[in-house]
């Protein structure tokens, strides 16, 4: 009987479960899903995984020695995705590697539905990180610490962690993802970390500075100056900034050029 695992949309959980998949069925059909977005199949055992970072740094080490750190890199990027099938596609990618000459060039088996799904996963999520890395804007709260919000797709936090530690070392600063309710948060010299199952304190994080309001319309007015109306260009706009990141972005609140939301 097919063998489901179930575990928590989370690195460590979706590690365990590769975990327990391999060491049980690696010369079997099994598959992974997602708590809370299970799709119940007949003739299938299921069994909900028991999480551990034992497990998870045992799967992390094994990736790196049998597969190297490209397809390592590619599976963490992959496992980062919204696609709740991303676990299985990983599992069945890794038995694949098994049948090659040379398991380190697996992710050049594109051929294989599973690799090639896995790649694009992979892609996908480098891809909305490299947005945010350029979208994210932060506001100044009283006591000088600066936030941002955005709602991604995916779970980017972790890539885009080290551009901002590297650009802000000396601030206090945090990143809110209102989609995983997930805050990673960067204190002053130190690494950053990420903090789960908190709620946002919509009182706190919109209590900004009075230096925040000034430049925020300093911003804005000049946002606006930059533009030449005769030559506005809605649909490239849209190309090269999509309307599903403006709802974070300072230039794009209040009423300033609301028809560019349109």
């Amino acid at each position: 009987m097919k063998q489901i695992y179930i575990c928590n949309d989370t690195i460590t959980g979706l590690y365990s479960a590769l975990h327990d998949a391999w060491l049980e069925n690696r010369d079997s059909d099994a598959g992974i899903e997602l708590r809370g977005r299970t799709q119940q199949q007949f003739f299938c055992q299921y069994k909900t995984v028991s999480e551990s970072d034992k497990k998870a740094r045992r799967l992390e080490n094994m990736l790196k020695r049998h597969l190297g750190y490209d397809a390592y890199w590619n599976i963490y990027h992959a496992l980062l995705s919204d696609d709740c099938e991303k676990g299985t596609e990983v599992f069945r990618t890794m038995q694949e590697a098994r049948n090659i000459g040379d398991s380190h060039r697996i992710m050049e088996h594109l051929g294989n539905p599973n690799v090639a799904k896995v790649f694009a996963m992979s892609r996908s999520v480098s891809n909305e990180a490299h947005r945010y890395e350029e979208f994210i804007r932060f506001r100044e709260l009283k006591g000088g610490i600066l936030f941002s919000e955005i709602s991604p797709k995916a779970q980017v936090l972790t890539c885009i962690g080290d551009h901002f530690a590297d650009r802000f070392p000396l601030e206090n600063w945090a990143i809110y993802d209102k989609t995983h309710s997930v805050f990673l948060l960067h204190k002053r010299g130190e690494s950053w970390t990420l903090v789960w199952d908190e709620a946002l304190d919509t009182a706190v994080s919109e209590h900004i500075s009075k230096g925040e309001e000034y430049y925020r319309e300093l911003w804005k007015g000049f946002f606006n100056s930059i533009s030449i109306r005769e030559r506005e260009n809605y649909n490239c706009q849209r190309n090269h900034l999509p309307v599903r990141f403006r709802s974070d972005m300072t230039e794009f609140s209040g009423d300033i050029s609301t028809k560019l939301h349109q």
